[in-house]
């Protein structure tokens, strides 16, 4: 992984700090972090158990500009929202005030991520001109590839690890070795009690989600909808591997029925551009010397994207011995 975005879910110094450090050369075994600062979302979203402080709560269409003005300096590259009522629980964002985020971005030649799952939602923001859905949406019919076709730069981001691995996780039993380097033994043991899924009546729902979102980013493929991949790639939050969940996303994009070269393409030239990393995504001259050395052809097989010899970042070999060492040392 060659850099990271976060999104939304930070607030203080501390982040952008990271991300110019590394920028700087500071790090060279570092992937590049990037980050939207403090997303916008409703007043309701946020509590200690979702958001706590990292959010702006927005309740008005001038509230919403002033949140996005306060994060045009810090030189983020995406701005953050969420429009989900999580099951009906909560009053989520309203047209006119993810309208006024969007225009305020668009106005500062910023873009706009969001946080929206639901059909009839999604389709609505496509037309207020949304740039970037943070997640695959939970089902697909004619009139939605039609607006995508409609906004060519609109980009969507795969996220299918998490519903997936509800029915399908291998790599957890026998542990794949990538995994067992990087994560903690409790954390491993937590997750493998929880999935693959065994209850039946859940393991249907699960797979029937499954096999909706699998559809829908197989039809958008098909329809040359520019897809990345991300996101949920990471963090603590619902107990995901940094770094082995891209791996593990690749491999459901092929299982969706995207061919591997396109799902390759889709992890490096488009989530580059999605980011706005201009140098990154391809080799190539001028670009920076992110590039990843592998054991076997991931076009025969995807999961050969694990099989790595080296990585290089910024045109530095790292140091993947020294990085393997200080993970388990701090077990």
């Amino acid at each position: 992984v060659a850099a990271s975005q976060s999104m939304g879910s930070d607030f203080g110094e501390l982040p952008f700090q990271i991300r110019d450090e590394i920028l700087a050369g500071n790090y060279p075994d570092a992937a590049r972090f990037l980050t939207a600062g403090r997303g916008l979302a409703p007043l309701v979203e946020i509590s200690p158990d979702n958001m706590r402080q990292a959010a702006f709560p927005v309740t008005t269409p001038e509230g919403a500009r002033a949140s996005v003005q306060e994060l045009v300096p810090r030189k983020v590259k995406l701005i953050k929202t969420w429009v989900d009522d999580r099951g009906e629980t909560i009053k989520k964002l309203t047209p006119d005030l993810y309208g006024a985020i969007i225009d305020e971005a668009h106005k500062n030649k910023l873009r706009v991520a969001v946080h929206a799952t639901d059909l009839r939602d999604a389709k609505d923001l496509l037309r207020a001109g949304i740039d970037v859905f943070a997640h695959m949406i939970s089902d697909m019919d004619e009139e939605l590839v039609s607006l995508f076709k409609q906004h060519p730069n609109t980009a969507v981001l795969s996220a299918l690890g998490g519903p997936h691995r509800a029915v399908y996780a291998p790599w957890l039993n026998p542990v794949h070795p990538l995994i067992l380097e990087t994560v903690l033994p409790e954390q491993i043991k937590r997750l493998q009690g929880r999935f693959p899924l065994t209850e039946p009546a859940q393991l249907k729902r699960s797979q029937d989600g499954w096999d909706r979102l699998a559809r829908g980013i197989s039809q958008l493929s098909a329809a040359g909808v520019k897809i990345g991949v991300g996101t949920d790639g990471g963090g603590q939050q619902g107990d995901q591997f940094i770094g082995w969940t891209m791996h593990a996303e690749l491999e459901n994009m092929v299982m969706a029925g995207i061919p591997p070269a396109k799902v390759l393409v889709a992890a490096t030239r488009t989530s580059a551009e999605i980011l706005g990393l201009d140098d990154l995504g391809m080799v190539a001259a001028g670009k920076s010397a992110d590039f990843v050395v592998l054991d076997a052809n991931p076009l025969d097989d995807i999961t050969n994207t694990r099989k790595i010899s080296n990585v290089y970042l910024r045109g530095h070999r790292v140091d993947r011995e020294k990085l393997r060492a200080g993970f388990l040392a701090k077990k």
